[in-house]
């Protein structure tokens, strides 16, 4: 009788190539993403020794964190930008990989555009040199972020030295509450377990609640799952997964659909596997979350008041003290009904065209409060359309918001974005460390729900009281 595996370790057992005793394994990659800022020096260093990419065929780019989110049909200004996303140009024509630039209609933040496209399957390994490539094992994908080096091997070999890292599973029952999202599901793991409770795992999510969520919910889970320091986070996929990936533009042809389904199918943990940690969570009765310090796990529930000193565990109490001092905040305050200066929303966490939805129908028939500055960017020239499409650009401009245009924008503020020191922002995307939206910038993270609410109010809001 076999032994009862993980899904991770199916996946991964799978496309071993060789292993090396006491040592990592040689693993092979299904799907290569490459965007211009860890790219150049790795095609740079192929140059060096004379090498082409070894299977053009399974990589595909796309410029995302340095385009501009107004007038992209223009030259690009800022000159670094523009020489990484010509430098990209170039690379991609030469090796014989589908680039999707500037203006492309495939063109978007690489962890949104992989997945509507159809290019992220189950069962696959994936990577790319970002950190968010856990994204894609919302579809039952091994995905993981990798550094500029191993950008290198993979072009020029298809293939990783990797450790396999540990097992957590983290089973979600309870159905969310209203104005409850897939954000706030993240956030709330995030302040139990801590920016570091999952460190050398890969996290599975399961359970009803798990079942219950949008594949767009699915990848905003899975994309957090790195701020919880695990190596990635995946789901097993189902007929959520499969009903999302029909039709799309690189899934499988109505030919080949019914084989990759039978496969697909298999891709599940087997009662009785083992993981390393695990933990249950009861989310029927979660708020709405809200960061409050410079990294993810700083979060509380809108309701609630800033911990104190004595509620914070001894070796994270510095850590502590610096992040409310740099934010301005004092211990035991109400979040509630403190002023915002910008609202962004977008990113590879919050920039589909769900998270444009629920952003939009909150605002309709209200307008943005004086004062605030409103950054609201589609996560691809895809979602941009279908925003187009349902009107929802009217509602915002009637409300006195913009559409911008795809790209990263203020997530890391790599491009023209870039919130001022000392202004806060509310943001949907995945990181409030210092700095991280603009040198002095404060960030807290939030869902879409609690953006819009707060865009109109010009406090901090919470979304039910709309709604």
């Amino acid at each position: 009788m076999k032994e009862p595996k993980t899904l991770f370790d199916k996946i991964w057992d799978s496309h071993v190539v060789r292993r090396i005793e006491q040592g990592p394994d040689v693993l092979y990659i299904d799907l290569h993403l490459v965007h211009e800022v860890t790219s150049p020096q790795a095609f740079a260093g192929l140059a060096e020794r004379g090498l082409k990419v070894f299977r053009p065929c399974k990589t595909v780019a796309t410029a995302d964190h340095n385009v501009p989110t107004v007038n992209q049909e223009q030259p690009m200004t800022d000159p670094l930008s523009r020489k990484q996303v010509d430098q990209l140009t170039r690379n991609t024509r030469e090796h014989g990989i589908r680039f999707f630039g500037p203006g492309h209609p495939f063109q978007g933040v690489v962890h949104v555009m992989g997945p509507e496209l159809g290019l992220t399957q189950p069962g696959m390994t994936v990577v790319c040199g970002d950190s968010h490539t856990s994204t894609h094992g919302a579809f039952g994908t091994v995905a993981f972020g990798i550094g500029t080096t191993e950008v290198e091997t993979v072009l020029a070999t298809q293939c990783l030295l990797q450790n396999r890292p540990e097992k957590m599973r983290i089973n979600l029952e309870g159905k969310p509450g209203i104005g409850v999202t897939a954000k706030d599901i993240a956030l709330y793991l995030l302040s139990v377990l801590s920016a570091s409770g999952a460190t050398q795992h890969f996290i599975e999510y399961a359970g009803e609640t798990v079942l219950t969520l949008t594949m767009e919910e699915r990848m905003t889970l899975c994309n957090m799952s790195i701020e919880m320091g695990a190596r990635g986070g995946l789901i097993a996929p189902d007929e959520v997964t499969f009903e999302y990936l029909k039709g799309r533009e690189f899934s499988p042809s109505e030919e080949d659909w019914n084989d990759r389904l039978t496969g697909w199918k298999k891709l599940f943990t087997d009662p009785g596997a083992k993981f390393n940690r695990e933990y249950r969570f009861d989310i029927s009765a979660l708020d709405p979350m809200i960061t409050y310090g410079t990294n993810p796990g700083m979060g509380i529930k809108l309701t609630g008041r800033i911990p104190t000193p004595d509620t914070v565990p001894g070796n994270h109490l510095n850590g502590f003290k610096h992040a409310l001092q740099y934010m301005g905040f004092e211990p035991g305050q109400p979040v509630l009904g403190r002023k915002i200066d910008y609202v962004f929303v977008g990113s590879c966490t919050n920039g589909r065209i769900s998270d444009l939805r629920a952003f939009a129908s909150l605002v309709k028939g209200r307008k943005k409060a004086p004062g605030v500055t409103a950054w609201i960017v589609p996560g691809s020239q895809q979602v941009e359309k279908q925003a187009r499409k349902e009107g929802i650009d009217r509602i915002l401009k009637e409300a006195g918001f913009e559409l911008r245009q795809p790209g990263c924008s203020a997530c890391l503020a790599m491009n023209d974005d870039k919130v001022p020191p000392g202004k806060y922002c509310l943001s949907t995307s995945n990181r409030n460390f210092r700095g991280r939206q603009g040198p002095g910038s404060r960030t807290l993270l939030a869902s879409p729900l609690t953006a819009a609410a707060s865009a109109v109010t010009g406090v901090i809001t919470d979304p039910r009281e709309l709604m």
